[in-house]
């Protein structure tokens, strides 16, 4: 059985056609690579996936379930979209911890795991309010897979990383998918997309084109 299936996806935003008429059949344990320019409708899908959105047409299936009929959002996702929201004044580890309390199913451990699998020292006393743009990033990964949920839906997951931060991340969504997460990367970085993907798309004014394996 597919771990997700989209059919027939629109959504009409102020007679704005956002996105038109999508059909994807995606399997648990492989990455998904979404490419295209700003504008093209890859944040749009990811929020619609999420739960953040109703379509306007067609239906999301996560795991056997409808989405906005048997479920309000996918049971067990992580996911960045656009710049998450963190508490400037708590640690890296005070933000995850306090973000955990949400499911409460994770021990201090498995946070403090999270964290060294990006490259963040749990120990660091800085506050998020001083942490760089690429630390920002190494946090928001951090929380997106510190519950090893079933889903990874990432949005450029490697802005504002250095080379070495970049082949660190890719290494963590190889181990995710050897784990049997399904993941969802959108990147304007072609690189990562090939390096990283089964299967690759492309969209363009709302509508996806299967473009073909991407390794």
């Amino acid at each position: 059985m597919n771990y997700l299936e989209i059919e027939h996806l629109s959504k009409i935003i102020k007679d704005k056609e956002v996105l038109k008429d999508i059909n994807l059949s995606l399997h648990a344990g492989k990455i998904y690579g979404f490419f295209g320019s700003n504008g093209s409708g890859k944040t749009m899908l990811f929020r619609a996936i999420c739960g953040l959105i109703k379509p306007t047409y067609g239906k999301i299936k996560i795991n056997g379930e409808i989405l906005h009929q048997d479920i309000s959002f996918p049971r067990s996702v992580g996911v960045i979209i656009e710049s998450p929201g963190f508490w400037d004044h708590l640690t890296g580890f005070e933000n995850l911890k306090l973000l955990s309390k949400i499911k409460n199913i994770i021990t201090d451990e498995d946070i403090k795991k999270s964290l060294q699998r990006v490259g963040l020292d749990f120990n660091d006393s800085r506050t998020y309010k001083k942490y760089s743009l690429g630390m920002k990033q190494r946090l928001a990964i951090a929380q997106a897979i510190m519950e090893s949920p079933e889903l990874l839906i990432l949005d450029e997951p490697t802005n504002a990383l250095d080379e070495d931060g970049i082949e660190l991340i890719r290494k963590v969504l190889l181990e995710e998918k050897r784990r049997g997460a399904t993941i969802l990367i959108a990147s304007h970085n072609k690189e990562d997309i090939h390096i990283l993907s089964d299967q690759t798309f492309k969209m363009k004014d709302g509508q996806v084109f299967r473009i073909g394996e991407g390794k």
